[in-house]
């Protein structure tokens, strides 16, 4: 399946792409971005945390602890990838339904009491439970967030307001590294993982008291008939200049589809759909594969099986937030430059790369500080392309390909697929580096060696393009 775009109509990925967005208008866009993105700091800090109150939920319950096996680690850390993965499906459904705006709104308070929850569950169950409700609600924020920060931003700052998003996803890890670290230094060892999970309590709070003051967005106005709401919305974020010409090619693309039926997986019976959604699920999932969770979620159990203490692990750890926040920087800034095409394709070969040096750390370099900091550099360098190239690139893709009139229902599903990869490669790592050690990296190599392959056949480049012209150049190229 070939979806490249060889068509007239796709620019050259280093074109300049024309701004008509005055300074003021995108002060505004850019707090919208930055509250709304609140979510995604969420996301990272609550998918962060574990890795550092894993090692203090694995102690016995008398010196604190829940008493975890690599088994039962496993299942804590995975049990929110699970949610996460009900909470996509069924968030981007309700998206659709009940406006951008009122889901985060809502995903608020599940984030809310799903970090309190954790925080004062008092045995193994009620944690899981707990922690599968919080992945309710980094599900829904993963598909939801991305596709309301696109729906509002011009093309032309596009890509850099929604890959905001996956900057306060690293910033949330970071956060989430970074305080794990001093509160372990600080509060000893007796229940110290609650209060790292109870942390997240504020941003919930803050995420909830920001949507307040955020308009909806116009497309999800004018794809319910709302089309006198949706103007006055667009006019909000867009100069004067633009507004009719956008709100024009909006309401042609909902009136196109007006007989068309409700999202839902009746709509998939429609080839150049079902291929759509198709491959939105295949970069979500192949996303997932790279291993990237296997060093975000367990990497100071990875730096203690290398030698390193618990309290140096944690600390060392902290690198990793620092390197992915750097690398989104400059992912961000390279998308104003460069397609999304060639980082994704350059992010694929520096994971590949990255993974047989941690392979070769483990199989063949003997158990020694400098093996410890080695692989550190590896799992660092293995950030840098993940984090700015792939990830970056992957949030942004999956935000604009997909059609108006389904799009929650198609990023929901996509997003799905990234979880359910999440959730595999999380509940199968820890029993797996415990069996095979090293060996684990080389099944993540060659499984981004044939996610290269796939991506030089598939990937199209979106810079540039509107988002109904791009549904356009889909509609075109699946129907072919």
């Amino acid at each position: 399946m070939d979806v490249r775009d060889d068509t007239p109509h796709a620019p050259a990925p280093s074109s300049t792409v024309r701004d008509d967005t005055s300074p003021h208008v995108y002060r505004r866009l850019r707090t919208i971005t930055v509250i709304a993105t609140f979510g995604g700091l969420l996301f990272g800090y609550d998918t962060g945390v574990i890795s550092g109150a894993l090692p203090f939920m694995s102690l016995s319950p008398e010196r604190g602890g829940l008493g975890l096996s690599p088994l039962t680690e496993g299942i804590v850390a995975s049990s929110l990838v699970l949610g996460a993965a009900c909470g996509a499906l069924f968030g981007g459904r309700l998206s659709d339904r009940y406006g951008r705006k009122r889901a985060i709104l809502g995903l608020a308070l599940l984030f809310f009491i799903g970090a309190l929850g954790t925080a004062l569950a008092p045995d193994l169950t009620v944690l899981v439970l707990f922690r599968g409700l919080l992945g309710l609600a980094v599900g829904g924020a993963s598909a939801t967030v991305p596709v309301f920060i696109a729906e509002l931003a011009p093309a032309e700052h596009r890509g850099r307001l929604v890959t905001q998003n996956e900057l306060m996803i690293v910033t949330g890890q970071l956060v989430a590294y970074t305080s794990n670290a001093v509160i372990a230094r600080t509060a000893g060892e007796g229940g110290v993982w609650r209060w790292m999970l109870g942390l997240a309590t504020v941003p919930a709070v803050l995420l909830w008291l920001g949507m307040l003051f955020v308009p909806e967005s116009p497309r999800w106005l004018a794809s319910r008939g709302r089309f006198d709401d949706a103007a006055r919305t667009l006019a909000r974020i867009r100069d004067e200049r633009v507004v009719d010409a956008e709100f024009a090619e909006i309401k042609s693309r909902v009136t196109a589809d007006a007989h068309e039926p409700r999202a839902g997986w009746r709509s998939l019976g429609t080839p150049w759909l079902r291929r759509v959604v198709t491959f939105g699920f295949g970069l979500a999932a192949l996303t997932q594969l790279t291993g990237v969770n296997s060093i975000m979620y367990f990497a100071p159990t990875i730096l203690l099986d290398t030698g390193l203490g618990t309290q140096a692990a944690l600390t060392a750890t902290i690198a990793n937030g620092v390197v992915a926040v750097l690398a989104v920087s400059t992912g961000m800034w390279l998308l104003g430059r460069f397609g999304r095409r060639p980082m994704l394709l350059t992010g694929q070969v520096g994971v590949t790369v990255s993974l047989l040096l941690i392979a070769f750390c483990f199989l063949v370099l003997p158990e020694s500080a400098a093996r410890s900091y080695l692989v550190l550099a590896s799992m660092l360098s293995f950030l840098l392309f993940m984090q700015g190239c792939i990830a970056t690139v992957f949030w942004l893709m999956l935000s604009e390909i997909f059609p108006l009139r389904l799009r929650g229902f198609a990023m929901g599903t996509a997003v799905f697929g990234t979880w359910m990869a999440n959730f595999l490669v999380t509940l199968a790592f820890p029993p797996l580096i415990d069996a095979i050690g090293g060996t684990t990296f080389l099944i993540f190599a060659a499984i981004n060696a044939a996610t290269f392959v796939f991506y030089v056949r598939t990937v199209p480049e979106t810079r540039g393009r509107s988002m109904e012209a791009i549904e356009s150049h889909f509609r075109r190229q699946f129907a072919a």
